[in-house]
């Protein structure tokens, strides 16, 4: 635009009034106004957009300082763990340390510890310290809790991924995961309860579907009876067992009787026949 419109010699402007070089001076004047306000307008959007890309990449990297920095800085000598990660953390040192009386510290008076590989959970500050005291005391002095993850979820939960490892192996079906309700305790937080899963160590694989839809499907053919099951499944198994104590053992003791007794005749026949055999040899074959 400039270009087309730029008189280079005095020339060119020879044979034209005042008042159209006038006017021609101002239209130009005119059009270079509104090109450098069209270019300054173009520079602050560019700044603009820089600016808003350099706050997301300060943010996107602020966050992976904080998702490295999560797991603590050693030199600093702070922990980054928030009070229920940290918590949790001390809980499982002072199990693997044996340092039963800073894991009572750890633990609610009314604590409620549910682990599903027992009938019963722990309900209770002396339950709870009494089945942990057994458990440090399982564990010996070579066995020890790796806790892979500790997560922190809302309204003072947290969640810990674990598995067992015995001088730095890990032990085979020994993976768990715990579930932990905390409360605040002063400055401190506590664990009130507390539900643990375990991996078995049997792996019925597709059976379990096959017996899911079995079960789903009695269900739905007996709703009357599922309600009451489902409501006391307890009072469902004591009355299995009994019928079990009632039936089987007028039967199934006395044949196990006779096996016993069976395989005790012939232990101590075949320990006639070896001694015997061993007199053989040491009368006749010095």
């Amino acid at each position: 635009m400039d270009a087309l419109l730029k008189f280079p010699t005095p020339a060119s402007c020879q044979g034209i009034n005042s008042d159209t070089t006038k006017r021609l001076s101002l239209r130009l004047w005119s059009i270079n106004r509104t090109c450098n306000f069209h270019l300054d307008k173009m520079q602050i959007q560019q700044l603009s957009f820089s600016s808003r890309k350099n706050v997301l990449k300060k943010s996107w990297d602020n966050n992976r300082i904080s998702a490295i920095a999560s797991e603590g800085d050693p030199k600093s000598g702070k922990s980054l763990f928030s009070p229920a990660e940290t918590t949790v953390d001390q809980f499982y040192t002072c199990i693997n340390e044996k340092k039963l009386t800073q894991l009572s510290k750890c633990v609610s008076n009314d604590a409620y510890f549910d682990d599903y590989a027992f009938t019963k959970p722990f309900q209770g500050k002396k339950e709870v310290m009494q089945f942990l005291e057994k458990l440090c005391t399982s564990m010996g002095q070579n066995v020890k809790f790796r806790v892979r993850h500790i997560c922190e979820g809302d309204d003072f939960t947290a969640a810990a991924n674990w598995h067992l490892e015995w001088k730095r192996e890990q032990i085979p079906f020994t993976r768990g995961c715990t579930f932990f309700k905390l409360s605040k305790e002063g400055d401190n937080m506590i664990i009130r309860r507390a539900e643990v899963l375990i991996e078995s160590p049997i792996k019925p694989g597709s059976i379990v579907l096959t017996l899911l839809k079995t079960m789903t499907s009695l269900f739905d053919d007996f709703p009357s009876a599922t309600h009451w099951f489902l409501r006391s499944p307890h009072a469902v198994l004591n009355w299995i067992l009994k019928i079990y104590n009632i039936i089987v053992p007028p039967f199934l003791n006395p044949l196990l009787d006779g096996y016993i007794k069976l395989w005790s005749f012939m232990i101590r026949l075949l320990s006639y026949a070896f001694n015997l055999a061993m007199f053989i040899s040491n009368t006749f074959f010095k």
